[in-house]
Formats: C-alpha cells, structure tokens, sequence
C-alpha cells in the first residue's frame, strides 16, 4: 500500500518505491531506502512528517504516494 494510506504511529517498511530516476534518486538521498523502517508522525495540510533512520522527514503527499510500504 502507498505510504499515504498508513496510520499514524504506525511502523512499516519500504518496500518499493516508484516514480522517475530523478525522484527515486532525491527520495534515496533523504534516506528513503528499500527494508528501512519508517512511521508516519503526522499529515498535515496534504505533507506527511515521518520518521526515518532517527530523523523527521517531512514530504508532499504525491512524494508519499510513490513509496510502497
């Protein structure tokens, strides 16, 4: 399911992640990597802040609905 489905407070892990090279490349450098644990904070305003390899992360939602979990 697209990460824009998952609950808040809920752990997954990333299991594919969509979207042009160039997207792809810009989601890997913030640390969106396939098998890294990642849970949503919160959605707020259409973004969604997430915490990923001991950081918070905030992206637009049509970022989030590349990335599988």
């Amino acid at each position: 399911m697209p990460l824009t489905m998952a609950k808040a407070g809920e752990q997954n892990s990333i299991k594919k992640i969509g979207g042009r090279a160039e997207v792809r490349q810009h989601l890997e450098a913030l640390g969106f990597v396939i098998g890294t644990p990642i849970t949503i904070v919160a959605a707020v305003a259409g973004n969604v802040i997430v915490n990923i390899k001991e950081s918070r992360v905030a992206i637009s939602r049509e970022m989030a609905a590349k990335i599988m979990v």
